[in-house]
C-alpha cells in the first residue's frame, strides 16, 4: 500500500492538471502550456502505469491474505470496489489512448474531451475507494446476518460519516502533492539557469496552487478532526497522547513527547496548556476520552500514530511556509531568482507524498485493533497463515517492488530532468502544426520532427 498510493496520488492531480494546461492551451493558443501538456504527460503515463499494477496486486490481497474480512465484509466492499471498475477504470482506459496517441488522430476538442475524462475517472476511482475505506472507519447502513454483513441502505454505506472529510482531505492531498512536484521540477530547472517561459509558468503555477490549497487543507482536516472525535475518540487520544480525561479540566496540546504504551503516560511532555481542547474541540474546557477510558487491548498504538501525525501536520506547516514565502518574493518579482527559496521549493517536492503516507498510517493504525471499526477485529479478518509465509512473501514483494518500481520512478525522474521541449519553430505546437507526430507519452525523445522542405 505504502508503494501504492504514491503513484494514484500522482496521476489524481497530474491528470487535473493536464486538464488546465490543454484547456489554457486551447483558449490562448500559447505555445508554452503545449509544452508543458507534452511534458507532463509523460509523467502522467508512467505513474498511471505502476499505479495500475500495483493496485492488481492489492486487489489479490482481499483473497489471500483477508480472506475472513473478505467472506464477511463482501457483500459491501465487493460492489464498492466493483462500482471503481465499471464507473473509474473503464472511463479511464477507454480515453486514455485518445489523450496518449491522440494528437493527430482527433480533433482539438475531442482530445481535449478525453483529457477532461481520464480526469474525472481518477476522481471517480478517488469516491468510490474512499467509500470503502470510510465504510470500514465508520460503518452504517448494514446489518449482520448468519454472520456477513448485508447492506440496508446503500446511500449510508457509501455516504457514511466520515466520507466527505476523508474523499475532501484525500483529493486535495493529491493535489498538494502533485503540486509541489511540479514546483520542485521547476525550481529544479531555475537553480540550473533555464528560466524559459514553460519553466516559470509550471512554477508559478505551483506555487499558487500550494498558496490557495494549504490553507483549505487545514480547514478540511480540522472538520475532519472533530469528525474522528465524535466517531473514533480512541484514536484521537492516541493521537494526542491523552491517557487520563479530568472531568472540568482543559486538554494541553502536547507537542512533542513519547506515548509510552506499557507504562500508559507519555514521557517528556512538552504541552501548550487549554491549546488541546481549542483545536480538539473548538472549547477552552472541551474534554476529549483518554486512552485509560479502554481496555488495553481496544487502544491503538500511540507511540507510532502520535509521530506520524505530527510529521504529517508538521509538513503541512512547510507548505504553508513555502506559499506565503513565494507569494512575498512575487510581490517583489524575485519568485523565480531568489536562491534560497527555490532550494527550498526543490527539498520539498517529496512533501505532499510524505504526507499523505504519514497521514495514511495515522488513519489506519489509530483505527486498531478493528478492520472494521467496532465490528470486526483485524486479527479476526487476516487469513490463517504462517508467519514464515507471509515472511517470505513480504519480504519478496519489497524486492520485486523496489526493483520494477525504483526503475520506473527512476525513469520517471530522469524525464522531469530533461524538462519541457521548447523553442522548436513558430509553427509547432499550434493548433494546425502539420508536423507533430502522436505524442509519446513514456519516450523522453523529442515529438517534433523538422519541418519539411521548403517550410
Amino acid at each position: 500500500m505504502s508503494f501504492h498510493i504514491i503513484f494514484p496520488a500522482l496521476t489524481i492531480g497530474l491528470a487535473s492538471y493536464l486538464v488546465v494546461l490543454e484547456g489554457l492551451w486551447l483558449w490562448t493558443e500559447q505555445v508554452r502550456y503545449r509544452e508543458l501538456y507534452q511534458y507532463w504527460v509523460k509523467v502522467f503515463a508512467i505513474a498511471f502505469a505502476m499505479g495500475v499494477v500495483s493496485g492488481i496486486v492489492m486487489a489479490y490481497q482481499f483473497g489471500t491474505n483477508w480472506s475472513v474480512f473478505s467472506t464477511f465484509a463482501g457483500p459491501i466492499t465487493g460492489p464498492l470496489l466493483a462500482y471503481e471498475v465499471l464507473t473509474a477504470f473503464f472511463l479511464e482506459a477507454g480515453f486514455l489512448g485518445v489523450m496518449l496517441f491522440g494528437w493527430q488522430k482527433v480533433g482539438p476538442g475531442i482530445h481535449f474531451f478525453a483529457t477532461i475524462m481520464v480526469a474525472a475517472g481518477t476522481l471517480i476511482s478517488t469516491l468510490w475507494i474512499l467509500a470503502s475505506n470510510s465504510w470500514m472507519q465508520t460503518p452504517a447502513g448494514f446489518t449482520v446476518v448468519d454472520n456477513q454483513v448485508v447492506p440496508s441502505d446503500w446511500l449510508k454505506v457509501i455516504f457514511n460519516p466520515s466520507f466527505p472529510y476523508r474523499l475532501a482531505h484525500m483529493t486535495v492531498a493529491a493535489y498538494l502533492a502533485t503540486g509541489l512536484f511540479v514546483g520542485a521540477a521547476a525550481a529544479w530547472h531555475l537553480l540550473r539557469g533555464r528560466s524559459t517561459p514553460a519553466i516559470r509558468t509550471m512554477f508559478l503555477m505551483a506555487m499558487g496552487l500550494v498558496l490557495v490549497l494549504t490553507p483549505i487543507q487545514m480547514f478540511i482536516g480540522d472538520q475532519h478532526g472533530l469528525n474522528t472525535l465524535e466517531y473514533q475518540p480512541a484514536k484521537v487520544a492516541a493521537i494526542e497522547g491523552h491517557w487520563v480525561n479530568i472531568p472540568g479540566e482543559s486538554v494541553p496540546l502536547i507537542l512533542f513527547g513519547w506515548p509510552d504504551m506499557a507504562e500508559e503516560k507519555t514521557r517528556y511532555a512538552v504541552e501548550v496548556p487549554y491549546l488541546g481542547s481549542l483545536i480538539l474541540t473548538h472549547k477552552l474546557y472541551g474534554e476529549i476520552p483518554g486512552l485509560k477510558q479502554y481496555p488495553p487491548d481496544d487502544r491503538p498504538n500511540a507511540t507510532v500514530v502520535f509521530w506520524t501525525f505530527r510529521i504529517m501536520v508538521g509538513l503541512g506547516i512547510l507548505m504553508l511556509a513555502l506559499g506565503l514565502w513565494g507569494l512575498w518574493l512575487w510581490w517583489k518579482s524575485e519568485l523565480y531568482t531568489s536562491k534560497s527559496f527555490l532550494r527550498f521549493a526543490l527539498w520539498m517536492g517529496p512533501a505532499g507524498l510524505l504526507a499523505i503516507l504519514a497521514g495514511w498510517i495515522t488513519t489506519e493504525m489509530g483505527r486498531q485493533p478493528w478492520v472494521v471499526y467496532n465490528v470486526m477485529r483485524t486479527a479476526v479478518g487476516a487469513s490463517n497463515h504462517s508467519v514464515l509465509q507471509l515472511s517470505i512473501s513480504l519480504i519478496v514483494f519489497i524486492v520485486l517492488y523496489c526493483l520494477v518500481f525504483g526503475i520506473g520512478f527512476a525513469y520517471m525522474l530522469k524525464i522531469v530532468a530533461r524538462g519541457p521541449d521548447e523553442g522548436a519553430g513558430p509553427a509547432a505546437g499550434s493548433i494546425d502544426d502539420p508536423f507533430r507526430r502522436p505524442a509519446r507519452p513514456i519516450s523522453g525523445a523529442d515529438d517534433v520532427v523538422p519541418s519539411a522542405p521548403g517550410n
